[in-house]
């Protein structure tokens, strides 16, 4: 929709300007039936390990509630974090389609995704990242999103930040809910859910199903592409995905929790690298699967409270390219981690435990050694990280909440690394003002196939980084308005970069290899703001979010990372129970690949929801995706969205 880098940067800034007169969240009482009893809105569990007041958090944390999850229906995972200041996307070819999560500027890869606290990176990875299509919305309870270095609090790939994805846990009398939503494309999904609690035992079960015929994944809405190639072949996409979850807290003390969760979704793909690239037969299947076992003790009046963790999870790749090549992936992850959480009085909480994890990659692709390619190359590859973790967060007076803490890891075999944080958070209650800083460092090891493949180079080193931010978050006109400011800044350095020639072993400077070459630095300025314009009647919210990410040997941009993004979004409630919330979005200039090629031009993109509660059993919702039917590109020759229409009906009782 812009025109101009220019125009794409006053429209921007105009809406940093306008959101910080407008909106905030959604009406009294119109939260939906069977969220009730939820983590509170003003609780942290990611940003110091166990739960915390936000306004005791130096850190920069934005929470996803399921309220907003429940009240907005967002089509997938991408949808719902489109909120969050300081996060972008990037979806590869609409529904289904491999969708990469990127925080403050650094790699997808170097963000670290995280389902009830444990990692759900993907170990076969190249680079290690998490796909966020394969998550539906509907199994999920909330969002914390915490950015920033926090290797020193969770290890390996928190170097841009950590997306905690918490998943619903049951509580009170029994609760029932189904939907289902239908739409363009295609699109058919149903959703089911129980929950509830009986004496000691809670539970929480629900499931979800998904299929989409899609559109063609190179090229759709594409003139140049269309031109050459003709009618376009849709790529659908399918997705089943089961979730549950048992606790037991007989009042002794002692609790523990199981969770188990499996996702498989199929899509159909298309293959630049061929002829035609319009595959008919091309497909991958994606399934990631989970099991996590959570047990804790209360010593010494809660003085010292144990926690104990085990968890194992799969991911598993199948892809059948345009060349009828087929490629097998699957990355394992098992471990268990104790903490231990020491209440010092009035020299605050001491948190220390340990962490040890076995990560494993078996693959299955075309024999690359032999041209032409026949036969399959084999591989299976493990490693083994353990670490030690250390926290004390205290106050000092009654206005100043600090919090220091430092962590080891080490992978088998290889030298530690070492990682620290420190926060601070002061209160000005007068004038509703909340001063906070944050400065640490992060770290990514190698991923297995960084090390191991044909490709690979074992003594690798770990990816570094240290960064800072400082923000204030204010509350004006009796907390009608909420205004959040962050400054901050990244760099990176021993970036693990794919190269060819003398930095590789002899034997594979033709081929190339994996090595620590690049650096790069990310700074920039994020700020939202939520206000009340009329009881009742009308409330609004936005994000801005300036970003200069760059590669410090060539100084050019970083691809893909936009430098300016915008979201404004009003929500209208014309009568009790219905609600209008149009919303926009907009991202200026980036490039879809290093060196600023593939330029990606700016645009804007309007979309409506609206939803209406019938009673208190019954919620219908509708809708609008890419009103104006805008054509844009997140990655360079993949389809987007035109306008599209959908509704939906959720019963609960």
């Amino acid at each position: 929709m812009f025109r101009s880098p220019r125009r794409a940067l006053i429209a921007s800034a105009s809406l940093l300007v306008f959101s910080t007169t407008t909106a905030s969240a959604q009406s009294p009482g119109s939260s939906p039936p069977g969220t009730s009893g939820a983590i509170p809105l003003d609780v942290t569990i990611t940003a110091n390990r166990v739960p915390t007041s936000i306004q005791r958090t130096g850190s920069a944390i934005t929470i996803v509630s399921g309220e907003e999850i429940a009240r907005t229906h967002p089509g997938s995972l991408a949808d719902a974090l489109r909120t969050v200041p300081g996060l972008d996307l990037s979806e590869g070819g609409g529904p289904g389609s491999t969708t990469t999560i990127r925080l403050r500027g650094a790699n997808s890869g170097q963000t670290l995704v995280m389902i009830d606290g444990v990692r759900v990176n993907d170990p076969s990875g190249p680079s290690g990242e998490f796909d966020a299509s394969l998550l539906a919305p509907a199994l999920i309870e909330r969002i914390e999103v915490l950015r920033g270095p926090q290797s020193a609090l969770y290890g390996s790939d928190a170097i841009g930040g950590v997306v905690n994805i918490i998943t619903r846990k049951g509580r009170g009398q029994p609760r029932f809910s189904a939907g289902i939503e239908a739409g363009s494309y295609g699109m058919l999904q149903g959703t089911a859910s129980v929950s509830g609690s009986s004496g000691p035992w809670t539970y929480a079960f629900s499931g979800s199903a998904t299929r989409n015929d899609g559109f063609s994944s190179l090229g759709y809405r594409i003139g140049s592409f269309e031109s050459r190639f003709g009618k376009l072949e849709a790529d659908g996409f399918s997705r089943f995905g089961g979730f549950g979850r048992v606790g037991f807290d007989p009042g002794n003390g002692f609790r523990f929790d199981v969770s188990a969760l499996v996702v498989d979704t199929k899509k159909k793909i298309d293959d630049p690298f061929i002829a035609l690239p319009d595959s008919r037969t091309a497909f991958t299947r994606n399934r990631l699967s989970q099991v996590a076992v959570t047990a804790e003790l209360d010593t010494f009046e809660r003085a010292l409270v144990h926690k104990l963790q085990v968890f194992a999870n799969q991911t598993r790749r199948f892809t059948l390219d345009g060349a009828d090549l087929r490629y097998r992936y699957v990355g394992g992850r098992t471990g268990g981690e104790y903490q231990g959480k020491l209440a010092l009085g009035a020299f605050g909480t001491l948190i220390a435990g340990a962490r040890i994890e076995r990560e494993t990659l078996a693959s299955s692709e075309p024999d690359y050694s032999n041209f032409p390619l026949i036969g399959t190359a084999r591989d299976a590859y493990a490693q083994t990280t353990q670490s030690l973790f250390g926290l004390w967060q205290g106050q000092i007076g009654e206005r100043l909440a600090v919090s220091l803490g430092g962590r080891r890891d080490q992978i088998v075999g290889a030298d530690p690394f070492y990682t620290w944080r420190a926060t601070a958070a002061y209160l000005i209650p007068e004038t509703g003002t909340k001063l906070r800083a944050s400065v640490g460092t992060g770290a990514k090891a190698p991923t297995l196939y960084q090390r191991f493949s044909e490709y690979g180079t074992p003594g690798l080193s770990p990816e570094r980084s240290y960064g800072y931010d400082a923000g204030i978050d204010q509350t004006l006109f009796d907390g009608r308005l909420k205004l959040s400011v962050t400054a901050f800044s990244n760099r990176i350095r021993n970036l693990i970069d794919f190269d060819f020639g003398p930095g590789c072993p002899p034997a594979q400077q033709f081929l190339g290899c994996y090595v620590n070459v690049a650096q790069a630095k990310s700074e920039g300025i994020e700020a939202s703001a939520r206000a009340i314009l009329i009881d009742g009647l009308l409330s609004a919210t936005g994000t801005y979010t300036h970003m200069r990410a760059r590669d410090l040997q060539t100084g050019l941009a970083l691809a893909r990372r936009p430098a300016h993004t915008g979201r404004l979004a009003f929500q209208i409630t014309p009568l009790a129970g219905w609600v209008v919330e149009p919303s926009l979005v907009m991202l200026s200039e980036r490039f879809s690949t290093t060196n600023e090629r593939q330029r990606l031009a700016p645009y804007a993109r309007l979309d409506l929801f609206t939803s209406y509660q019938v009673n208190d059993t019954v919620q219908i919702h509708a809708r609008i995706e890419n009103i104006t039917d805008a054509r844009y590109q997140e990655v360079r020759n993949f389809g987007t969205t035109g306008r599209a229409f959908y509704a939906g009906l959720t019963a609960t009782w």
